[in-house]
């Protein structure tokens, strides 16, 4: 059993800004002389984020932070949480990580959780390369050489404090094997994390640890405390079920900063990249061997400048200057490879383009070099996707790509491309998430496209993979408007599993897109984008441009009360037949059924916001003769953009037969007439509509067909002469219209 008294008071962990944290970063001063003060600063999920970009503060920042709380108290432990590796930005990937680990050991780490991304390359890198860079220890003490009791890595890690033994089990993720490529970990084998976390434990205790500080890369599903505890969760199992020897819990994986106090017990994660970072302060009595408290504070390493765009940050510490040096030749080194060729594009491959908008006005202002459209479709924006696509595809059966166009941070130009250019590209470093949607839900992503009310951007366009197509209507009610998909030719299924492959940030749910956080058999397939896209240029060579739009605006006029018939006006309102950033305008052919409904210029004036540039009108009528369902093809014969939707149209109408006769063939003026006759339908229904009685193609009287088919209808008196009667029937939905023979009627006087 463990001999202290009491293993941790209730502490109280503080969410703070920057400001509020600097004042605590400081050991205080010890109440009795018999307490000691430690300082544990943590990061998680660092991702070879090196370089100082936005709200990452980058390594050389993060090492003053460390620098300084140690300064400041001796008694002072860098630890991490994993994914310190690996999905790494351009500089740190390039170079297989090393700038990443030689930056952290200037900074000091001392140990750290493996987390997935470190078994990016197989166990054998890990193992052999990275851990001999790494001055710090790596720990997982539920990760075993397979068929065998023995762990592959440290269960644990111990570092005496002023005479305080502070241990620190690690853990990894117990998805690992559908995280990384299965060869590359086939000699190991993952087990339950909280069994081998409280083994790990209960050994660390035994031999004398006064703290024990669980690092496991596995996290909260959101920030709320609830879902920390959440039983049906992964995280919520470990902390609900590791024993009363682990004082706390230091999390990663999930990528979100959050700070509790769970059962007395610290329960934190700094989020991502070096943008923040945690401080823990550990005060233990040696006299009572018991901790009198742990107090953690999330740090910003960066605050964002308000009313700045693009948004500046200001940062919580200064460059550390070995680090700076340490990195600068990583740097250059990064450079010289940047510069280095992959492959050649055929024709540039950009994104969207709309006017600029007047600063004073916010209006578009045509005569002002357009910007960037995260609402039109792209060249750029479908060749990542099939980029990723082709991949994904190599290690299982893919369905189909998605891609953001808020991670299209620069267009690909025409001529040589280098690693640099292609890195400029998709510069966050995102891994590749495949999952199972039904085919509902993929629909369902599509309409996320328009994105919720409020949002800073009213659609967003995806790149999609070479073979996924649909029809949309812009004009449709919220939620409506995708009229059709189809995949390789053929309608999407909605209750079919379909595989999908997208980046980390937009398969999470990013950019509003709720659905693709909702996916099954999620994996982290551990490429990251940049990297997919080097291989393919490796394999293929040349990029070309697909001109061919895989999606199109289309919609229709309403239809009469009684649906579309034959003859009925229709008009045709098209978009998206062309891509903003090189688009070739031409002209657009409209068929309904075969027929021809007229064809016209595509108007290729740039549209704001939206996926509606390269527009065009056909007004037509309904050609004779057409009936029930048939395809409306929308081609544009320059690019080989074709669109099909199904028009429904009524069905062939019944045909009929009107006889009808007056009652009286000879009469006087002062002598009423009466008409009556029967509509015989061809199916032998009761025909519906109106009938209509003429004199020499005047109408004089109008009924309705009754019940039994029958009319009849009082003409009154005619006047004197010779008239010619005739029944027209109008036909009501489903029925052809039919005139009878003429029958005279003489009026002597």
């Amino acid at each position: 059993m463990h001999r202290r008294t009491a293993r941790r008071l209730s502490g109280v962990a503080l969410a703070t800004s920057a400001v509020v944290a600097a004042s605590l970063l400081g050991s205080a001063p010890a109440f009795a002389a018999d307490e000691v003060t430690i300082n544990l600063v943590t990061v998680n999920d660092f991702h070879g984020r090196i370089k100082q970009d936005g709200a990452a503060a980058g390594a050389a920042r993060l090492a003053t932070a460390v620098k300084d709380i140690r300064a400041q108290n001796a008694n002072t432990i860098f630890a991490a949480a994993g994914d310190l590796i690996g999905a790494s930005t351009f500089e740190s990937f390039i170079l297989d990580d090393e700038p990443t680990i030689e930056a952290l050991n200037a900074a000091g780490l001392e140990v750290s959780a493996a987390g997935n991304h470190e078994f990016d390359q197989g166990w054998a890198d890990l193992e052999g390369r990275v851990q001999d860079l790494a001055d710090w220890e790596y720990i997982a003490a539920n990760v075993f050489k397979k068929g065998t009791d023995d762990t592959a890595l440290a269960e644990s890690w111990t570092k005496d404090v002023d005479g305080v033994k502070v241990g620190f089990v690690g853990a990894v993720t117990e998805e690992l094997p559908s995280l990384v490529s299965p060869a590359g970990i086939a000699d190991l084998e993952v087990r339950n994390i909280v069994a081998s976390v409280n083994a790990a434990a209960d050994r660390l205790t035994a031999d004398g640890a006064d703290i024990v500080v669980l690092l496991v890369h596995e996290g909260a599903a959101t920030t709320a405390l609830a879902s920390a505890t959440d039983p049906n969760s992964a995280f919520g199992r470990i902390v609900n079920g590791v024993d009363g020897d682990v004082d706390a819990i230091v999390s990663g994986h999930t990528h979100l900063a959050y700070n509790h106090v769970i059962n007395g017990r610290p329960v934190i994660s700094s989020g991502q990249y070096g943008e923040k970072f945690g401080n823990m302060t550990i005060t233990f009595d040696r006299d009572t061997d018991s901790i009198v408290s742990m107090k953690n504070v999330t740090v910003d390493a960066s605050t964002p400048i308000p009313n700045t765009n693009p948004v500046q940050y200001t940062y919580y510490a200064a460059p550390d200057q070995g680090v700076t040096d340490l990195l600068a030749p990583y740097l250059a080194q990064a450079e010289v490879l940047g510069a280095q060729p992959l492959g050649t594009a055929a024709a540039a491959l950009t994104r969207g383009l709309q006017y600029a908008v007047d600063p004073v006005t916010q209006q578009p202002d045509p005569t002002k070099a357009p910007v960037e459209l995260r609402g039109a479709e792209s060249t750029l924006g479908n060749f990542v996707a099939d980029v990723q696509y082709w991949k994904a595809s190599q290690d299982k059966q893919i369905d189909i790509a998605f891609m953001n166009p808020g991670g299209l941070r620069a267009n690909i130009d025409a001529g040589e491309v280098t690693y640099r250019e292609a890195a400029n590209v998709q510069p966050f470093a995102n891994s590749l998430f495949t999952e199972t949607l039904t085919g509902a839900q993929v629909k369902q992503v599509l309409e996320e496209q328009w994105q919720p009310a409020g949002a800073s951007r009213p659609f967003l366009k995806l790149g999609v993979n070479q073979g996924l197509e649909y029809t949309f209507d812009p004009a449709a009610p919220a939620g409506s408007h995708i009229t059709g998909v189809t995949l390789h030719g053929e309608p999407l299924d909605p209750a079919r599993q379909y595989t999908i492959v997208a980046n980390s940030f937009l398969a999470a749910g990013g950019d509003n897109f709720f659905t693709l956080g909702k996916g099954a058999n999620r994996a982290d397939s551990g490429v990251i984008d940049l990297s997919s896209m080097v291989e393919w240029f490796t394999e293929f060579g040349t990029a070309t441009p697909d001109r061919v739009q895989r999606s199109v605006g289309i919609h229709l006029s309403a239809a009469d009360a009684d649906g579309y018939d034959a003859g009925d006006p229709l008009t045709v309102a098209l978009s998206s037949l062309d891509f903003s950033n090189g688009g070739t305008g031409g002209e657009v052919v409209v068929t309904l059924g075969g027929v021809e409904l007229g064809r016209s210029a595509i108007d290729t004036a740039l549209v704001q916001l939206t996926d509606e540039f390269g527009r065009a009108t056909i007004t037509a009528e309904v050609p004779k003769r057409l009936y029930g369902p048939q395809d409306l093809v929308v081609s544009v014969p320059s690019t080989g953009t074709v669109a099909t939707q199904t028009v429904v149209l009524n069905p062939e109408p019944v045909g009929t037969t009107v006889i009808g006769v007056p009652n009286r063939l000879i009469t006087t003026s002062s002598t009423s007439v009466s008409y009556s006759g029967i509509v015989v339908a061809k199916d032998r229904t009761v025909p519906v509509g109106t009938v209509q009685v003429t004199d020499k193609g005047t109408v004089i009287a109008t009924t309705t067909v009754g019940a039994n088919g029958t009319f009849r209808v009082d003409l009154g008196k005619l006047a004197k002469g010779t008239h010619v009667l005739r029944a027209v029937f109008t036909g009501g939905a489903g029925y052809e219209d039919d005139t009878s023979f003429a029958t005279p009627v003489v009026v002597l006087k």
